[in-house]
């Protein structure tokens, strides 16, 4: 059997391999290999937003997350003969998941290839999934590296490429979480806000639901740092971006799959502006809607972003409240809700997609939350050389909620010239105006790092 490509079915119907049929088979095809997850109401952020929110809890999925969905879906259809050559994957971890979990049960050899980015907890998960059966390669510091490499593996050896997203089987595998969410809710969502990272999960929930209903508003959340479906929309197709924040693993793609492209294009979609827009150019006549909260009429498709920090806020706000872990990408949809203005009342469905979230990473999760809710700042602080210098700065300068959680000597052999990097943590957001004001009217000299700018970068 030769793979359903993209490119295959170009003149094809997509709204028919993405539609309500293709989705039934995939169900009944991936039924003893996929659990029925949980669709759960909010009550916390139903509060916040004014609307009923409900969570598709794709963490709880057999190797938490939907990504087992389109994997086991595409292999379940090879033949014998593509089986017994062996499959090659790429993924950024969920994705191979889902392919160690099919290849160990169904007897099939596989090599899978991860970005050297890939956090810790996943690569052990893939490994333990595989067992005896999967190889685990770990090449590049991105997803599209890895992907490259992947490629060369099945040009040399023959053997079955499983897409991670570029695939209608896999997209097909990935729409039946939406059957499930309109059987539990009894009714189709005003709202389904899923995550982007290649597009073939959107490709495969905004098939069905416009398959079954012209009135639900499908949303798609881009981290801010991979924007690759907001440019494709843009240009008129794929594009590549130059560079990507890797932060979000699980959707840090350099450039979106053509399924994903074709099937919002399709849908009319419409994109949160980004200066990444702005830099490359609006060449295919999308619509770009202002920054901020946007109202969206019913049955619209519309690509947002957010930022990173806001995504570990959005990752601490599900852990401590709903007790939910969810990865970088997993809490995507949810922090997408601050970026819409959702009718009162209105049913809107998050899809929590995963929850392969390394402990270890909590350190910087917690980190950039602070940044981006205004809490941390780093300075860079010339102490005069005489004493008394540093209680001075505590007494006079510091308010009394902000505490210092980092002091270090830039110039490490030589404290008598070099400036020391302090970060200091607020009691409040509120609080920086007048600490500014007070190292102002001090005696220091003070330089306040800004996020984003190389120093800030590479001193922090």
């Amino acid at each position: 059997m030769e793979p359903v490509t993209v490119q295959q079915t170009a003149d094809a119907d997509l709204a028919s391999a993405l539609g309500v049929a293709n989705v039934e088979a995939a169900a009944e095809r991936i039924a003893g290999a996929v659990a029925r997850t949980p669709l759960e109401a909010c009550p916390r952020l139903s509060a916040d937003t004014g609307a009923q929110i409900y969570l598709k809890r794709e963490d709880l999925q057999t190797v938490r997350s939907y990504k087992i969905r389109g994997a086991y879906n595409v292999m379940a259809q090879l033949s014998d003969e593509e089986l017994a050559k062996g499959v090659v994957a790429a993924s950024a971890g969920n994705h191979a998941q889902g392919v160690a979990y099919a290849c160990r049960s169904m007897k099939v050899h596989g090599r899978i290839y991860v970005p050297t980015t890939t956090p810790k907890q996943k690569r052990d998960r893939i490994r333990w999934h595989g067992g005896e059966f999967v190889e685990l390669l770990a090449v590049g510091d991105t997803y599209d590296a890895a992907a490259a490499a992947a490629q060369a593996d099945v040009m040399r050896s023959g053997a079955t490429w499983i897409h991670a997203f570029d695939d209608v089987r896999t997209a097909a595998g990935q729409g039946t979480i939406v059957r499930e969410i309109v059987d539990q809710l009894g009714t189709v969502p005003d709202y389904v806000i899923a995550p982007v990272g290649g597009g073939g999960c959107l490709a495969g929930v905004a098939g069905y639901l416009r398959a079954i209903s012209d009135e639900v508003t499908i949303v798609g959340v881009e981290p801010t740092g991979a924007v690759s479906l907001a440019a494709a929309l843009a240009t008129g197709g794929p594009y590549t971006l130059d560079t990507i924040d890797p932060f979000v693993d699980g959707a840090a793609v350099k450039r979106i799959g053509g399924l994903g492209y074709r099937v919002m294009a399709g849908m009319g979609a419409s994109v949160s502006e980004h200066p990444v827009l702005t830099d490359i150019g609006v060449t295919s006549g999308v619509e770009v809607k202002p920054a901020g909260p946007v109202s969206l009429p019913r049955g619209a498709a519309h690509i947002t972003h957010v930022d990173e920090g806001a995504i570990c806020s959005a990752m601490l706000g599900l852990y401590q409240n709903e007790g939910i872990i969810a990865e970088p990408a997993g809490a995507l949809s949810v922090t997408g809700l601050s970026e819409l203005d959702i009718p009162a009342g209105a049913t809107v469905v998050c899809l929590v997609s995963g929850g392969n979230n390394d402990v270890s990473r909590y350190g910087e999760i917690i980190e950039r939350s602070l940044v981006h809710q205004g809490l941390k700042h780093y300075f860079l602080v010339h102490f005069p050389q005489e004493p008394g210098a540093l209680r001075r700065f505590l007494d006079e300068v510091l308010g009394p909620d902000d505490d210092i959680t980092l002091f270090e000597y830039v110039k490490r052999n030589n404290r008598e010239t070099g400036a020391a990097l302090v970060g200091v943590q607020l009691g409040e957001p509120a609080g920086l105006a007048g600490l500014m004001d007070r190292m102002s009217h001090s005696r220091l000299n003070c330089e306040r790092l800004e996020p984003g700018t190389p120093a800030y970068d590479y001193l922090t």
